[in-house]
């Protein structure tokens, strides 16, 4: 064979090869769906650069954004994997599984311990990514375990909601997490520490029905879908069209549902002025000593 068959043509090709290209580099916006390149998208918190359109964030990511550097992931108590052994079309143990190596999480929330902007806090987050961010025996667990972390450390306690509501693969025992996650808020306010609520999208069912609504403020992202049942049901039941934006931060902060709705690059600076503003007030009622 000869030199350009031998060398020349191996060369060419090397040259032109096809290199593999990471099919994640870009992101398309669903509200105006302009191509966002994924370095741009970090800069921004997943917010589109073009509309605003807030995306949903991953629990880590929430976790990233709000505290300070050096916060610490709390261990969470462990609970039955399937206790009633569900199964639908998968066992509600594969459903786990896949979830669980899909996000590198146990369950669908996150609780870490640290501070914001110096405040200390106990931030807990949902997951959406997880099974839709449904409520679980895992997820109350997770909500007692950080209101009494909260309570030792004499630090407020902030959750992040993101969750479609109840997990029905757990029955009664998903419900049960309603009474107990609002147990849960009481150890913070019997302590008299704040409960501060970020509402995110898509808040809804079971979460909106017991612990998301009992906070002492209500933060919400740009348009995020905060509710119980959804808008068509709604409208079944009582046979009227409902208002526009039904449903979203801005009209429930319009009604006095909501007390601030707050971009998610000013969220982290929110809530450290909210905590201060709440301590102070706290200190200032304490009793002085003789």
């Amino acid at each position: 064979m000869s030199w350009l068959t031998e060398v020349l043509r191996p060369k060419i090709r090397t040259l032109f090869a096809s290199r593999e290209v990471p099919d994640n580099l870009w992101h398309q916006c669903p509200s105006c769906q302009q191509m966002i390149f994924h370095l741009d998208l970090e800069t921004t918190h997943k917010v589109c650069s073009q509309c605003g359109h807030h995306m949903r964030a991953t629990a880590t990511e929430r976790l990233k954004w709000t505290l300070d550097e050096g916060f610490t992931r709390i261990e969470l108590p462990k609970v039955p994997a399937d206790p009633l052994k569900f199964r639908d079309s998968k066992r509600y143990v594969d459903r786990l599984k896949e979830a669980r190596d899909k996000t590198h999480m146990d369950d669908a929330i996150l609780v870490a311990s640290g501070a914001i902007e110096g405040q200390k806090a106990v931030v807990a987050a949902m997951a959406f990514e997880f099974m839709g961010g449904s409520m679980g025996a895992g997820v109350g667990e997770a909500l007692v375990a950080a209101a009494r972390l909260a309570v030792l450390q004499d630090a407020p306690l902030i959750v992040f909601t993101a969750s479609g509501g109840a997990r029905m693969q757990e029955g009664t025992i998903s419900l049960m997490q309603m009474p107990r996650s609002v147990i849960a808020t009481r150890l913070v306010k019997d302590a008299g520490l704040p409960f501060i609520v970020v509402l995110t999208d898509p808040t809804t069912g079971g979460v909106t029905a017991s612990f998301a609504m009992l906070g002492d403020i209500h933060i919400a992202e740009p348009q995020a879908l905060i509710g119980f049942a959804g808008a068509r049901v709604i409208e079944q039941t009582v046979r009227e069209t409902l208002p526009e934006g039904f449903q979203r931060a801005e009209y429930l902060h319009k009604h006095g549902i909501v007390d601030m709705v707050v971009k998610r690059d000013e969220m982290r600076i929110t809530l450290a002025r909210v905590i201060g503003l709440l301590r102070v007030k706290e200190h200032s009622e304490a009793p002085k000593a003789a």
